[in-house]
């Protein structure tokens, strides 16, 4: 397979690792958009949120549960922020789905 994070994820590829268990790897974002930004991806590959089925309901729980325990212990006592984009007009570039988890910063919506 030739995408990028399960290339990440394999350590096929060098990333800034934050967290890796046998479920998620998380690593820091190589063009940050905010002092703290870093992804949490499935080690499972899923191309979009899409194609995630109720066998993925665990899953995506672990995930956001990850980037929660990572984003307090990045800091981010005041708040953080979560996206994911879903397909090309949702956003998304690398169609393997992850979270992006941006903070200690003020965030706001729509941006600007």
């Amino acid at each position: 397979m030739d995408c990028l994070f399960c290339k990440i994820a394999a350590g096929q590829i060098p990333a800034r690792k934050l967290y890796e268990d046998d479920q998620v790897f998380a690593f820091h974002d190589i063009a940050p958009q905010a002092p703290v930004h870093f992804l949490v991806i499935p080690k499972k590959h899923v191309p979009t949120l899409n194609h995630l089925t109720d066998d993925d309901k665990a899953l995506t729980g672990h995930m956001l549960h990850t980037a929660q325990r990572l984003a307090a212990e990045q800091g981010c006592d005041e708040g953080f922020r979560v996206v994911m984009n879903c397909n090309h007009q949702g956003g998304q570039t690398v169609f393997h789905i992850h979270m992006h988890v941006l903070g200690q910063r003020q965030m706001h919506w729509p941006p600007g």
